[in-house]
């Protein structure tokens, strides 16, 4: 009697062993298959035995569906069908089958589609799935339920996603121009008779539609005759490949599968904090968020296998009995671990951690220690001597190279240009090029400010902590070297709060490296054109920048050592500092005019829309390029305008023409910038436009210089902004500036302006900023 007690207790054990070892993947007591398919919880087949409504899945005839609506449209009749489950996958996926559109070319043709949609938490896999179209000028097209589309004359207006086949040989004969042409096909999917293209994020409520004869060809001519159907369907990635015979004998009945992603709840975060909702069951489960949208999925954690949703639904993994740990075989032995590890143990007369990627089992033996040290050493000391000469004659080279640039780019005459000014604090520091690729952490990609056709400006950190921005140049022309200095130590010298300051320069590498002050509020083309960057620039603020920047280039023509033609002056080149001060920058086109002349004749170099016509004409280079420049940057400012815009009519698209005509005609109000219409009166506006008018004439003798243009605006400046701050003015000092003599005169179509008029001490303070740059 014993024995058999003894006999029925170890078959029970093992029994409640076999039983622990189980890895259900249902709630008990629920089916967990329809026909083929497992149904993993938080899926069931009834709402008892999934975690919601939406993840029952209605078993039919042994069949498994999704809860969802599914239209199909398809020669004037509908029909409503189930969105049949081919798999479940616990990682936030499952297999979908869905059906193709059929479009075919009658004398009363229609496109044909299907509405679908997926209740949440469910949505197409974006990156899984393809719109695939088979056909000759066939379109197909997927939405979401938000979007519209519409045909006009056989041509789409609007669509989210859309994919057009051509027939290959009209294709290639109008497009290409091709005569000759391979009648065989590669079979690919790339826009002959079958194109394909990736779909939008996160399709829930979605439909999609096939057209044939999209260009509505005459439909008993070729290709309909041979090819008179198309056919649209959304797939797998991988799951079908094109063949020429699908286009005539394509079985419509057929489906493709389809990747949809799935998750529970809004995020982990949220989830955790209420233990009853949270769907991640099993103490040995992590909850990750999901990828694409909202929710989350949770998973085993390693060493651990099953279904994390239910309370035991993971399993410890025997790596052990699976033979899938790392120890080493013969000369270790696997442990498991119920905590989901393992360990490994070398034999005796072993040591080690007994893994493959380990310290694995040696023999313990003093001598054997002692030999394999002796004989690593020596490979270390060997190693180490190569690493060493290779690095030594690698730096050697270096060396020598950055010396060859540093004389090539004309080191040793900016050296001796700087012994001549021994003790002056203004000139260009020689910076070396890892005081460079320190700064921009080896010019990194993530350090770019900005991409030109004359190269690339990196932002850096030197080690004094200050901010700069390092232009790093695309081409050098040897035979400008000498100039190249000379413009350096002047442009070293040039010190005006309003210009950009050249801090020093690198010469150890094959292009010249410039070092500037770095300028953080951007251009102000940007706050004037791009509104995804721009700062709200008041008339206050315009003005101000029209002010700085013409006393900037005042400053250039007429206050330094030799003058300086900016040549590319525009509302890119001026940027805005942290308090919104303008800075002139961008002396890559500059010239410096010798005392002894008046013009240099030049390769026209610029911007067109800001280019002088009497430069460009005649490649004669004056300061009075820079006023012409200066008369679009004032019209910009004005209008709020382009300076060459082509989605303006033709006869405005330049901004010089347009302002000029709209002078001419009296409607300049007409064209004034409405952000700043109410912020000031007419009679300022016109006062700054005829500075603009005069700028723009196409004669250069006709123009002010920019020290008139910077006098005037400052003039005006400084009244409307005593204005602006509401300064109560005595009668006897607002009667000496309504009285006082114009700074300049001048007049449009012949008649003298009413100039702004200014104070003696107003005009002593402009000539002393003019003079003094600040």
């Amino acid at each position: 009697m014993s024995v058999h007690l003894n006999l029925l207790l170890i078959v029970r054990l093992i029994a409640a062993v076999a039983a622990a070892k189980t890895q259900y993947m249902s709630k008990p007591n629920c089916e967990s298959k329809c026909g083929n398919v497992t149904i993993p919880f938080p899926f069931g087949l009834t709402e008892a035995c999934s975690l919601n409504t939406s993840f029952i899945i209605t078993c039919d005839k042994s069949l498994p569906f999704l809860n969802t609506t599914h239209e199909m449209r398809l020669f004037n009749t509908t029909d409503d069908e189930k969105v049949q489950v081919l798999d479940i996958s616990l990682d936030g996926q499952l297999h979908v089958s869905l059906p193709i559109v059929t479009s075919c070319v009658t004398p009363k043709s229609e496109h044909n589609y299907i509405s679908i949609s997926l209740y949440a938490p469910f949505h197409l896999s974006s990156k899984q799935n393809k719109l695939t179209v088979l056909g000759a000028y066939t379109l197909g097209i997927v939405s979401d339920e938000y979007s519209t589309y519409a045909l006009s004359d056989g041509y789409l207006t609007y669509a989210r996603t859309y994919c057009m086949s051509f027939y290959s040989i009209i294709y290639n004969i109008s497009i290409y121009n091709s005569s000759i042409y391979n009648m065989t096909h590669d079979e690919s999917c790339s826009g002959s008779f079958c194109c394909e293209t990736p779909i939008q994020h996160r399709l829930s409520k979605f439909h999609y539609t096939c057209v044939a004869n999209i260009f509505d060809y005459n439909s008993t001519q070729e290709p309909f005759q041979s090819y008179p159907c198309g056919y649209t369907f959304l797939v797998k990635e991988g799951a079908y490949n094109f063949s020429m015979t699908d286009i005539k004998n394509f079985n419509t009945k057929n489906t493709f599968p389809v990747v949809v992603d799935w998750a529970v709840g809004n995020t982990c975060l949220e989830a955790q904090k209420n233990a009853s909702s949270y769907a991640c069951k099993s103490n040995y489960s992590e909850c990750q968020d999901a990828t694409v949208g909202p929710g989350y999925h949770c998973k085993c954690s390693t060493g651990f296998r099953g279904n994390p949703y239910l309370s035991d639904g993971c399993q410890d993994v025997d790596e052990c009995a699976e033979e899938s740990h790392d120890c080493l075989k013969g000369i270790s032995t696997c442990s498991n671990s119920p905590e989901g590890s393992y360990s490994c143990s070398c034999l005796k007369g072993y040591e080690g951690d007994g893994k493959n990627n380990g310290s694995g089992c040696v023999i313990r033996s003093n001598r054997k220690i002692v030999i394999a040290l002796s004989v690593t050493g020596s490979i270390l000391a060997l190693v180490g001597g190569t690493l060493y000469v290779y690095c030594a004659l690698k730096k050697r080279k270096s060396n020598r190279l950055k010396e060859h640039f540093f004389q090539l780019n004309g080191g040793l005459l900016l050296q001796q240009e700087i012994s001549r000014y021994t003790g002056s604090n203004e000139l260009t520091k020689i910076f070396t090029v890892e005081e460079l690729k320190e700064a921009t952490n080896n010019f990194n990609k993530e350090m770019v400010l900005g991409e030109g056709g004359e190269g690339t400006v990196y932002k850096g950190i030197l080690r004094d902590n200050r901010i700069v921005a390092i232009k790093k140049s695309r081409i050098s022309n040897p035979n400008q070297i000498e100039h190249f200095i000379n413009e350096v130590i002047l442009l070293c010298q040039i010190n005006h709060r309003n210009v950009v300051k050249l801090l020093g320069c690198c010469l150890e590498t094959e292009v010249p490296l410039l070092v500037y002050e770095f300028i953080p509020n951007g251009t102000v083309y940007e706050h004037l054109h791009d509104q995804s960057k721009s700062l709200r620039l008041t008339w206050k603020r315009r003005l101000q920048i029209a002010v700085e920047t013409a006393g900037a280039l005042s400053y250039l023509h007429s206050a330094t050592h030799a003058p300086i033609v900016h040549r590319d002056v525009k509302t890119s080149n001026v940027l805005l500092d942290h308090n919104l001060t303008a800075k002139v920058s961008d002396f890559g086109a500059s010239k410096i005019i010798p005392l002894d002349r008046t013009q240099l004749t030049t390769l026209v170099l610029g911007t067109l829309g800001y280019l002088d016509p009497e430069y460009f004409h005649s490649s004669q280079l004056t300061e009075k390029s820079d006023v012409y420049s200066f008369g679009v940057v004032l019209a910009e400012l004005l209008t709020g305008e382009k300076a060459l815009s082509f989605e303006r009519p033709e006869a405005h698209r330049n901004l010089a023409i347009h302002f000029h005509s709209s002078m001419k005609e009296d409607r300049l109000l007409d064209i004034v910038d409405g952000r700043i219409i109410d912020e000031t009166n007419v009679e300022q506006v016109m006062d700054v436009a005829n500075i603009a008018s005069h700028c723009l004439r196409l004669k250069g003798e006709e123009r002010p210089t920019m020290r008139e243009v910077a006098m005037e605006l400052e003039g005006i400046y400084i009244v409307e902004k005593r204005q602006w701050e509401k300064v109560n003015l005595s009668s006897e000092e607002t009667e000496t500036l309504l009285k006082a003599t114009p700074s300049s005169s001048f007049s449009v179509d012949g008649v003298n302006r009413r100039s702004v008029n200014s104070s003696s001490d107003i005009l002593n303070r402009i000539s002393f900023s003019l003079t003094s740059g600040r």
